[in-house]
């Protein structure tokens, strides 16, 4: 069974204590796009906004940095905001990614690294001995309810392979237009989180899609 990481750029802003405890009670974790408007153009939340939901979570906050310069941040997020879970775009640090995660370990967090669709997954192999989980994006970063990319079946499939094949505990994390309907396969290719915005905080039921995306 995956857990289920809403993503609260989709949630309801102006009733956001709401949402807190939609997650706190059903969902396993809290994802967090932090976008710079460079990396990605768009603009999400920052700081007072991630802390002040950080006082009021119950389960872990996953963040997800779609930003250039990922480790000038780091270290604010795990101890100020109390991340759980931080992972990073490998293309915005490129030859950097391995200080990045070592960094972020350093922290007493979780370490993550994350490709966009058109990055080949081999890309990050060289990292899997030094992560905890893999992001795949099913969408391009930077904006919500995006079509789930088809062909993300099959990057999962290959990365779970080649974790198989090393024999190691990295868990595969998705993010893009998840919702019920490619749940199931996804979690038959390989899937461990499934991070999911609009088809939870939209949904006219959010506790039942929850439960559909988890198969239950």
């Amino acid at each position: 069974m995956a857990l289920i990481a809403p993503s609260m750029l989709s949630a309801d802003f102006l009733d956001l204590g709401k949402d807190i405890e939609l997650v706190n009670r059903y969902a396993d974790l809290f994802h967090l796009d932090v976008m710079d408007g460079t990396f990605v153009p768009n603009i999400s939340f920052g700081f007072p906004v991630i802390n002040a939901l950080a006082k009021k979570a119950e389960k872990p906050l996953d963040v997800h940095l779609m930003i250039v310069n990922p480790e000038k941040y780091v270290e604010r997020f795990a101890k100020e905001s109390h991340a759980s879970m931080i992972s990073f775009h490998y293309e915005a640090a490129r030859e950097k990614s391995s200080d990045v995660i070592r960094l972020i370990r350093e922290c007493g967090v979780k370490p993550g690294i994350v490709i966009n669709p058109d990055c080949p997954v081999e890309s990050i192999f060289q990292y899997l001995e030094e992560v905890d989980f893999v992001l795949i994006m099913s969408v391009f970063a930077g904006f919500g309810g995006q079509k789930f990319i088809e062909d993300s079946h099959s990057r999962i499939r290959h990365l779970k392979a080649e974790i198989d094949r090393r024999g190691l505990g990295v868990k595969i994390e998705v993010d893009g237009g998840v919702d019920p309907s490619n749940a199931p396969e996804l979690i038959r290719d390989g899937a461990d989180i499934l991070v999911a915005g609009s088809s939870v905080f939209r949904a006219p039921d959010p506790v039942k899609a929850i439960a559909q995306l988890r198969g239950e």
